[in-house]
């Protein structure tokens, strides 16, 4: 019997992820496991990257020179990666304290490792992917790790709302990240929302006016919203059903145990009770 090294918590935006996520790590640690939990934002992920742009070599130098009092910054705080750096510009700002300006921020933001091409992307993410599942199976440890949205939902992100790149292409990218974790035998519970529109205006009610601002104009002003012209919140639901029924497409063919789990109506008494069930 394989050990259990990795569960991957999946869904649509305000399907309850966190939530389920959080709810997972507490029935472990109820049943004496170790638990890590890896959540949306956390700037310490160890399979994906967050706030941390990529530059090429050439690229970087002519960053450097164009912000030439900031030379030494940006310098000891990237890391040499391959054929290029990396630079952790979020961490730089809000754990290390460091005083960038806006611009310069903003500069380095549109080398953001979910704003570079799609190709850079996949291949960037899933060397990360490679490098946890080796740290994972170097380690003695026991400890169950547990990601929120990173294996299906940022890859459908880049490939299919922001690059609107083809089917296969989006399929491709998240079943060759399931074949690196196979040997860390994962659980997949896929949260389900029966109606998208609901689950959405829900989220817009509930979050903050800029979230769903910023949401609606990230899912309808590039990639597939804007070549199919989709507008405002009706268009960003359009979007989201296009994710859903490619995320099923994906969920049927991926090679692992995987539960689907109906959150449509945010009954948490009744989720705790399935994911007891599903992790006994």
């Amino acid at each position: 019997m394989m050990t259990r090294r990795l569960i991957l918590i999946e869904g649509l935006p305000g399907s309850g992820k966190s939530t389920v996520a959080q709810m997972v790590s507490e029935i472990l640690k109820g049943q004496g496991k170790k638990v890590q939990l890896f959540q949306e934002g956390n700037l310490d992920h160890p399979a994906d990257y967050e706030g941390v742009a990529f530059y090429d070599a050439g690229d970087f130098e002519v960053l450097l020179k164009k912000h030439e009092e900031y030379r030494e910054v940006l310098e000891s705080n990237a890391t040499a990666y391959g054929d290029g750096f990396l630079i952790p510009y979020r961490k730089m700002r809000e754990q290390w304290g460091i005083e960038l300006p806006d611009h310069i921020v903003q500069d380095i933001f549109s080398r953001d490792i979910y704003e570079i091409s799609f190709e850079q992307n996949v291949k960037l993410i899933t060397e990360k992917w490679q490098d946890f599942a080796q740290n994972v199976l170097s380690t003695n440890d026991d400890y169950i790790t547990i990601f929120e949205c990173c294996f299906i939902q940022n890859p459908l992100t880049m490939g299919l709302v922001k690059c609107n790149q083809t089917k296969e292409q989006n399929m491709q990218y998240v079943l060759d990240l399931g074949r690196i974790i196979h040997a860390l035998n994962p659980l997949l519970i896929y949260i389900d929302q029966k109606d998208i529109s609901f689950t959405f205006d829900k989220a817009v009610r509930e979050r903050p006016k800029e979230w769903s601002e910023g949401f609606i104009n990230y899912y309808t002003n590039q990639g597939l919203g804007q070549a199919q012209g989709y507008q405002g919140v009706q268009g960003t639901v359009q979007v989201l059903q296009e994710r859903k029924r490619l995320e099923s497409e994906i969920y049927d063919l991926l090679q692992m145990d995987k539960v689907g789990l109906d959150n449509s109506d945010y009954d948490m008494e009744v989720c705790r009770r399935k994911l007891e069930k599903i992790l006994e």
